[in-house]
């Protein structure tokens, strides 16, 4: 089945939404649990297909996983962990990346682990390289076998002295879930810090892993032989709060995202206020809405937290384009994010992608022949069009610019968006959004 979402823009999206917990946090979390001895809890979980995904494959190793059906908390148990067929995995993987983050945890439990050939948005290389040099790092045998990867580590996991050229989230990751069960010390330098690498430390530290975060992106982790349960409420979604703001702007409505939180979106905050966009925070969220007027154009780069996170940058390209001069964004986190902006021009968008860094310093994809800058010019008049969803967050800002366009827009591959949005057409719906969405073979 395949879904297409015909789009009747022009209306400005008005009332509430709610976001849960991170995508980029909960399906971690999860995988966290194999290193248990006993069934851990995690709360504020969305219904989301990332969710889905770890949850197969959790249970085709023998985790009990069970979803509360008045609550949504997860409960996993990892007490029966085993080893699945690779065909199994396979399957079951799609074209997610997470099960790479099992492997730590899976040699711990049961001494082995495979991984089928990986896939994943298509915004940049994303090499697993990072990771299969991580567990080599900790004495892992890697093996490339038809259709995917085995590993092993026969004299278990031990402590290692590891520096990341970048500080890359899911390396992080893969380090802080194989090193708090390796033995001995592990010295882990050019650490990501992003807020859901802090909530995955926060779960392990639950769990009795002893971790500690240096301020010059040093993370320390003494090993333990064994770790217990934990209960934990996944820190809520700051991307999916960063895209609907840009969605109130962008369609000049008013939107109050229940469960936004303002600690962990303070760059964010403060680059909407830049543009013009209006901010009303509250306890349990933030209303966004547009303020009438004119928008401010903006030059930005996006970074590694705590700088504008990339994830926030393609829905924002698109209240960009409503912004009375001239923008620019230069891309320092991923290679190839500014392909979503040939649907944004096909609308009526006036953008150009540049080699150059177009930002105050020099980035690692300068001279390398990347699209990695772009020249935004407004305001522009958007007009529907027929679009294919390339990826999850371009994916959503096309979607975005399909809601402020005038006319008709017919999105297709809009499957993609629900790994990373909740329930997003319920919520267009209670936005007032004008659209009907088809289910075909």
């Amino acid at each position: 089945m395949s879904s297409v979402l015909t789009i009747r823009g022009g209306v400005p999206l008005s009332g509430k939404v709610s976001v849960r917990g991170a995508k980029n946090l909960v399906p971690k979390a999860m995988v966290a649990a194999l290193l248990g001895s006993g069934p851990s809890v995690l709360r504020n979980v969305p219904e989301i297909k990332d969710v889905e995904v770890v949850t197969s494959l959790l249970r085709l190793h023998g985790v009990r996983v069970e979803r509360d059906p008045h609550t949504g908390d997860l409960t996993l148990d990892p007490q029966d962990a085993k080893s699945a067929a690779s065909a199994d995995i396979d399957a079951h993987a799609g074209d997610s990346r997470i099960p790479i983050l099992l492997c730590g945890p899976l040699i711990h439990a049961i001494g082995e682990a495979f991984i089928p050939d990986l896939g994943g948005c298509r915004i940049g290389d994303r090499p697993i390289d990072f990771h299969l040099d991580v567990l080599r790092h900790f004495g892992a045998v890697v093996d490339k076998r038809p259709g995917g990867i085995s590993i092993s580590a026969p004299k278990g996991l031990k402590g290692a002295k590891i520096a990341l050229p970048y500080p890359s989230v899911g390396a992080t990751e893969q380090v802080l879930l194989s090193a708090t069960r390796a033995e001995g010390i592990t010295e882990l330098r050019g650490a990501a810090t992003e807020p859901e690498v802090i909530d995955l430390i926060a779960v392990l530290q639950k769990m009795g892993a002893l971790i500690s975060v240096q301020t010059d992106r040093t993370i320390w982790i003494e090993g333990v032989p064994e770790l217990g349960s934990y209960t934990h409420k996944a820190l809520p979604d700051r991307n999916e709060s960063a895209s609907w703001a840009s969605a109130a702007l962008a369609t000049r409505g008013d939107i109050f995202v229940e469960g936004a939180s303002q600690r962990d979106m303070m760059t964010f905050l403060n680059v909407y206020r830049k543009l013009g966009g209006g901010l009303q925070i509250e306890d349990d969220g933030i209303r966004f809405f547009h303020p009438g007027g004119t928008l401010s154009p903006l030059v930005l780069e996006t970074d590694v937290h705590p700088g504008f996170m990339t994830d926030w940058q393609q829905p924002l390209v698109v209240a960009l384009t409503q912004a009375d001069g001239v923008s620019i964004v230069h891309e320092t986190v991923y290679e190839n994010r500014f392909g979503f902006t040939d649907a944004l021009r096909r609308m009526g968008a006036t953008i150009q992608v540049h080699r150059e860094c177009l930002g105050s310093v020099p980035c690692r994809f300068g001279q390398r022949n990347f699209l990695h800058s772009a020249v935004i010019s407004g305001p522009t008049k958007l007009h529907g069009a027929d679009i294919d969803i390339p990826d999850l967050r371009g994916g959503f800002s096309h979607l975005i610019a399909a809601l402020a366009a005038d006319g008709v827009s017919r999105a297709t591959g809009v499957d993609i968006i629900k790994r990373g949005y909740e329930h997003f057409t319920d919520k267009l719906q209670a936005l007032g959004a004008d659209f009907d969405l088809e289910e075909r073979a």
